[in-house]
């Protein structure tokens, strides 16, 4: 069944039924009912299963390549009504109801302008900024991109056993979590969300330390090192809560991927992107239902990334944390010199193995990333390299 042909016949039903008081079906070409004003018929023929009343009139319905009639039988109340003047009402809002199914609603056009905005697809920064603000979203604050994959809820098939989701059920299941999105976050005029397709939901959250102070944590100061790492910390959190909740509306499995915030209407275009990448390394490398940020990827991130710039600022956020220690960057650099033995390194310092030890435990306490550990050591040995090679050539 067509979908938008089954979406206009519902409205028109309804509107129908409504004005007219009577009973009101829609049948398809095989006389199958497709839409239906009394409870439990759709699916049968008419004259099946008992759908049989007394007819009043039927009118044609084409609409988007399908054809079918409306079927106004007469009203419970038995009052006379007008054969000609219930038709010519029947045909105008027939008429009314497939104009405007073919224009395109706010939604759309909202998804739309985000679509093209996180993909890059702008030119005038000043006039999306005029369409949004038509649209009713404001994009002048800072804004990072919250990447919800919700296709095992948005693209699930229905239970009647169709192979696929009808485009109303994924429009209807991507509405209720776009819905459950702006209840959590209680600020609908700071949180814009917008279907993009595949089973995706974007949200461009405020991103300034006031709009995520119930999301803000002890550990946060580092993030004001390197502005595109600006509050991402509490960023995560907040999708973490989030995550929490879309299952609990829903009952689906979902993952979620956080961008940094990047400057700038062009800016959404990046942080976009590193919500992508995130998304899409985390759910391979870490699993499902569960929140991806590009710092918390370990060493997929560096393998993942295609965009040098991002690895070479990802190296300086993790490394951010020891620009102020001079002795502990040199101690990193001779204990990966000494393939990470200990005693040697201590040796090469000439300091105790105390020393030493105290000096691992403090790296690993400011950075989070224990060079003893294998996989932590690389991050660390990448990271140092990349950063070198910036320098370098800067």
């Amino acid at each position: 069944m067509n979908a938008r042909f089954e979406h206009v016949a519902a409205v028109i039903t309804e509107r129908v039924a409504e004005l007219l008081g009577a009973p009101v079906f829609v049948i398809n070409n095989q006389g199958v009912i497709v839409t239906s004003s009394e409870p439990g018929q759709i699916g049968f023929k008419l004259g099946a299963n008992g759908v049989w009343m007394v007819e009043h009139f039927r009118v044609p319905l084409h609409f988007n390549g399908q054809r079918g009639e409306v079927v106004v039988h007469r009203p419970h109340s038995g009052e006379e009504i007008s054969p000609r003047l219930a038709q010519v009402l029947v045909e105008l809002v027939i008429n009314q109801t497939a104009v405007v199914d073919r224009l395109p609603n706010q939604h759309e056009l909202k998804n739309k302008l985000i679509y093209d905005l996180l993909h890059g697809q702008i030119d005038d920064e000043a006039t999306i900024i005029r369409q949004a603000r038509i649209l009713g979203m404001d994009l002048t604050p800072p804004r990072a991109v919250i990447l919800i994959d919700a296709a095992s809820y948005i693209l699930a098939p229905s239970t009647s056993g169709q192979s696929g989701a009808s485009d109303a059920r994924i429009r209807r299941r991507a509405q209720l979590v776009i819905g459950s999105v702006v209840n959590f976050f209680q600020l609908p005029n700071d949180t814009i969300c917008a279907y993009i397709g595949e089973g995706e939901v974007a949200v461009l959250k405020a991103s300034n330390t006031k709009n995520l102070v119930s999301w803000a944590g002890s550990d946060d100061g580092t993030d004001q090192i390197n502005s595109s790492w600006a509050n991402l910390s509490a960023l995560k959190r907040a999708g973490e809560a989030l995550l929490t909740r879309l299952h609990s509306d829903t009952g689906a499995s979902m993952n979620v991927g956080i961008g940094r915030y990047h400057p700038g209407i062009q800016g959404l275009n990046r942080s976009y992107q590193d919500a992508r990448v995130a998304l899409s390394l985390g759910r391979h490398f870490h699993g499902q239902n569960r929140v991806h940020c590009l710092h918390g990827l370990g060493i997929a991130a560096f393998i993942g990334l295609a965009d040098e710039r991002t690895k070479v600022d990802l190296a300086t956020y993790l490394l951010s944390p020891l620009d102020h220690e001079p002795e502990l960057i040199q101690t990193l650099e001779h204990f990966f010199a000494e393939d990470c033995c200990p005693s040697s390194t201590a040796a090469r310092l000439s300091i105790h193995r105390n020393t030493l030890s105290y000096r691992l435990d403090k790296i690993t306490s400011l950075t989070g990333l224990d060079p003893r550990s294998f996989d932590d050591a690389v991050q660390i040995r990448l990271a140092l390299l990349l950063r070198s090679l910036r320098s370098r050539v800067g």
